[in-house]
């Protein structure tokens, strides 16, 4: 992406309560790579390089820009984080791999939409949405 001539990368930040548990999921669960060894910030590598997705504990944060913080009660639905995966079936394999472990899946089984993606939702351990989706069928 470029903004003014200048090449932006962006990123998304995790604002977690609970640290260790979230990097479980994302690095035992879900296979995300990351070099955490503790502490309140996380990396995780991704195909779109550094600092495409990272956590930031939410007790650090709000004493950095000293305000309060009230989480969403429940599924999370301010924002979702989209892994796209290479086909349909990887969705299904996917689906298959995370509907034997004990996880939310707000609307199910793998679905194909008219516009030409398949997809599912799963929420993490804090509520924030997952979308595992593919736009190709093979």
């Amino acid at each position: 992406m470029t903004v003014k001539g200048h090449e932006v990368r962006i990123g998304t930040c995790l604002l977690v309560g609970d640290i260790d548990k979230m990097i479980r999921f994302y690095r035992d669960t879900l296979g995300f790579d990351t070099e955490w060894s503790g502490g309140d910030f996380a990396e995780f590598e991704t195909a779109s390089g550094e600092l495409s997705l990272f956590m930031y504990s939410r007790e650090a944060f709000v004493q950095a820009i000293n305000e309060g913080y009230i989480p969403p009660k429940g599924i999370n639905q301010t924002f979702e984080i989209a892994l796209w995966l290479p086909t349909f079936a990887d969705v299904d394999a996917e689906y298959e791999r995370l509907s034997k472990l004990d996880l939310r899946f707000p609307t199910g089984e793998p679905t194909t939409f008219s516009f030409g993606i398949r997809n599912f939702y799963v929420a993490d351990p804090e509520g924030n949405l997952l979308e595992i989706g593919s736009t190709h069928e093979s």
